[in-house]
């Protein structure tokens, strides 16, 4: 197994993104966890500090994040060797913690016959007021009633801080484009569209920081912008997108932000 990691100057995040999938890998033991950081056009300590919270790192100077998510993948196969076509790819953000359990719901999802696996966030508390955390849950859950009571919720959101795939399944389909952003969804769209098995779960959400300003544009910082009460105007909900589902759109950014950003589902 893997975990794959890309950063952006992100010295003041990453220790805790770090000690959080420790914490998860030493859950899956005695399976072994290989942690890649992908220390992207970085000007800080981030790769130091990586390294020191004992990541596997490589440094690229793309400033693309598909670009990072793909070199990320080629190291952590590399130093899989040939266990790595067999392996499982954990994938997260460095401004992100993942619950305890994150890879045991993984590893158990790929036990059940998944080719990947479509987790959730949640906006960690000590970075967002409960306005603008009320404001993106509005949306974030919208589709979550129509599963009633305790119902599983399958999802509609993409998310590259919780995302999870076999290696065989992502060769198969390419890999992470390189893209600036969107490389999850468009990821997750090829393995829909080629009938690999999906699960979107929210067992196992993820704690993501809550900032205005992101790392990669059409982000969640810029529908959060959007949403804030002292940065911009509200979004307002549009119906519905090229997915059908409900969905909030932030003004001049296509797409309405990774956050709310769906891909169908189907082939389940």
């Amino acid at each position: 197994m893997a975990v794959v990691v890309p950063a952006h100057n992100e010295e003041r995040r990453i220790a805790a993104c770090l000690r959080s999938v420790r914490v998860a890998a030493a859950q899956v033991a005695p399976l072994p966890v290989v942690i890649v950081v992908v220390a992207d056009a970085c000007t800080d300590a981030t790769a130091r500090l990586a390294a020191r919270g004992g990541a596997h790192v490589v440094e690229t100077r793309g400033h693309n994040v598909g670009l990072a998510r793909a070199a990320g993948v080629d190291r952590a196969l590399e130093l899989l060797g040939d266990a790595g076509q067999n392996a499982w790819l954990a994938m997260t953000d460095a401004d992100t913690t993942v619950p305890t359990a994150w890879l045991t719901h993984q590893v158990a999802r790929a036990g059940e016959g998944h080719d990947a696996v479509l987790g959730t966030i949640r906006l960690a508390p000590t970075t967002a007021d409960a306005v603008l955390v009320a404001r993106h849950d509005a949306a974030y859950f919208r589709t979550r009633r129509f599963h009633g009571a305790g119902g599983a919720w399958e999802h509609p959101h993409v998310h590259g801080a919780n995302l999870g795939v076999s290696a065989a399944a992502y060769l198969r389909v390419g890999g992470f484009a390189p893209l600036p952003t969107g490389e999850d969804r468009d990821l997750a769209a090829r393995l829909v569209a080629t009938g690999h098995r999906v699960a979107r779960t929210d067992r196992h959400p993820v704690h993501t920081a809550a900032r205005l300003r992101g790392r990669a544009p059409g982000g969640l910082a810029d529908l959060l912008v959007s949403l804030h009460p002292a940065t911009g105007p509200r979004a307002t909900p549009t119906g519905s997108d090229e997915a059908g589902v409900d969905c909030v759109r932030t003004p001049g950014v296509p797409g309405g932000g990774k956050s709310v950003r769906d891909v169908p589902v189907r082939n389940l």
